[in-house]
């Protein structure tokens, strides 16, 4: 794969996994590796390619898989919904690609206007979307490949800014504002 081709898959906001016949994993990308790290696979995701692979076999995706496929999960462990989109590749060689994308707390906020009003910077904002999505210390860091302690720094730098003591402050504080507008735009 060329450099470009693998800089963003690694750098999309979607973990990609890539399953050749016999499901063999044939590529995944950074997202999807942290995500198998950090969760197990739920067992519909497998018998989904399997299902795929004996269709494409057969000759009847198009029958059997006619439109898009997604898979719904709420993972055991996990605060987050996921959703699983397949596509089906058949020729020359048959393999099936899929994203993972992590239904978040931080996607219902607009994080730019949360950057701007608190004066933040994009590394703090970036550790903060992962702290709103419960992420610890040590996930931020793997995550955003910067060291632990550097993870403690910007969140020391956030604390002060925001006039906050710990992360359920912080989490209080971004929350509460947000579920007051959602509140007063329902009324």
């Amino acid at each position: 794969m060329s450099d470009i081709g693998t800089f963003i898959l690694n750098a999309m906001p979607a973990g990609a996994i890539v399953f050749g016949p016999k499901m063999k994993i044939l590529f995944t990308n950074k997202r999807a590796e942290n995500f198998f790290r950090r969760n197990r696979p739920p067992e519909e995701l497998t018998m989904l390619c399997g299902r795929i692979f004996d269709a494409i076999s057969a000759e009847k995706v198009k029958e059997f898989f006619p439109g898009e496929i997604y898979l719904y999960k709420k993972l055991e462990g996990s605060s987050s919904n996921w959703v699983f989109k397949f596509h089906i590749h058949e020729n020359p060689e048959p393999y099936v690609a899929v994203f993972i994308v992590e239904e978040t707390i931080s996607n219902k906020f607009n994080m730019n206007e949360i950057r701007i009003q608190y004066r933040l910077t994009r590394r703090e904002l970036d550790v903060v979307r992962r702290v709103l999505d419960g992420l610890k210390n040590t996930e931020i860091a793997e995550d955003l490949e910067i060291s632990e302690q550097t993870v403690k720094d910007h969140l020391s730098k956030v604390y002060e800014k925001l006039g906050v003591k710990n992360r359920f402050e912080l989490a209080c504080a971004l929350i509460g504002p947000a579920a007051a507008e959602v509140s007063s735009a329902t009324s």
